[in-house]
């Protein structure tokens, strides 16, 4: 079952709605026979059992009750917050169970529960409510899995505590709701916390198809240090008419120096001064310091490149 993105339910709806965190891993459906083993399937149905080794051990915890449950991995950072790009060097290791088992002593996973489907009888016509209650008296809270709480109503304060420590965002699960396989769902509203900042335009990558000849991404930066840090691309967010007058202007401001130090390995890059200051959204940033699923918001005349990041700290890494 897959959440739609949207926003809070009304206010006086709110008692009828269910508040859980928004995780930043791999979607699993946790399937336990009943023998002993268990298996874990991806979103794409792609088994992924050996990529995860470290979560074998759940296999026999609810005996001979056929179980299957829904959930997510991460692979969390020093403070305890999900962290997809530690995650991706665990990701894609189901055929190389050698690598993964020395993987996972490196960056070991946690399983995070939410949703029980099956126990012992198919629960996909049972309420979210019930099925919730169902999946927290199996006390499945071990080394490597845990079953976080929901919060009923609260949604705004759920939402605002989830920006405070910088989480994801929540999704917002209605306690009637039935549980669909496969469908992107009203009953499950996902709600991602995005922030937004300006960059400076230092590069752009032409566009393919019907975008030829104008950009189908730019790349930008912010000062830190003294040097224009790169900080990602950004291939979202214009409309038709925004991206042929960005396009005028960047072939104004072209040259054959690449303004960011270090110099980042892009492909195809035009490189151009670095003048244009633009405002972009973004989820949260990468332990390199480049912004994770970033969106153009709009051009920001207003403001010099020296003005745009004025105070910006140095990023957590070195982008490249």
């Amino acid at each position: 079952m897959l959440a739609t993105p949207g926003t809070l339910p009304p206010t006086a709806q709110d008692d009828r709605w269910a508040y859980e965190t928004k995780q930043d891993g791999q979607r699993v459906l946790v399937y336990l026979p009943g023998d002993g083993s268990v298996l874990l399937r991806a979103r794409s149905g792609e088994d992924i059992t050996a990529a995860y080794p470290e979560l074998r051990p759940l296999g026999p915890l609810l005996g001979s009750t056929p179980a299957i449950l829904d959930g997510e991995v991460l692979a969390l950072d020093e403070q305890g917050r999900a962290d997809f790009q530690l995650l991706q060097s665990r990701m894609g290791l189901a055929h190389a169970p050698a690598r993964a088992a020395r993987r996972a002593a490196q960056v070991p996973v946690h399983l995070v529960l939410f949703d029980v489907p099956h126990l012992g009888q198919p629960l996909l016509a049972h309420p979210y409510a019930r099925r919730r209650t169902r999946l927290e008296e199996l006390g499945l809270d071990g080394p490597h899995w845990s079953t976080p709480a929901a919060v009923v109503g609260h949604g705004a304060e759920a939402l605002r505590a989830s920006r405070e420590h910088g989480l994801e965002g929540v999704v917002c699960k209605r306690l009637d709701s039935r549980y669909t396989p496969g469908v992107r769902s009203r009953a499950w509203i996902k709600i991602r916390n995005l922030r937004s900042e300006d960059v400076i335009v230092g590069g752009w990558l032409p566009g393919k198809g019907r975008l030829s000849g104008l950009p189908g991404a730019v790349l930008v930066g912010q000062r830190a240090g003294g040097r224009l840090r790169y900080v990602g691309g950004v291939g979202t967010g214009w409309s038709e008419a925004e991206r042929a007058e960005l396009a005028a202007l960047l072939r104004a401001a072209e040259t054959g120096v690449c303004p960011f130090d270090p110099a980042p390995r892009v492909l195809g890059a035009h490189w151009v001064l670095p003048r244009l200051v633009g405002e972009v959204s973004y989820s949260t940033r990468t332990r390199a310091g480049l912004l994770r699923q970033p969106s153009w918001l709009r051009l920001r005349p207003d403001l010099t490149p020296e003005e745009s990041s004025a105070g910006l700290p140095d990023p957590p890494g070195q982008a490249g």
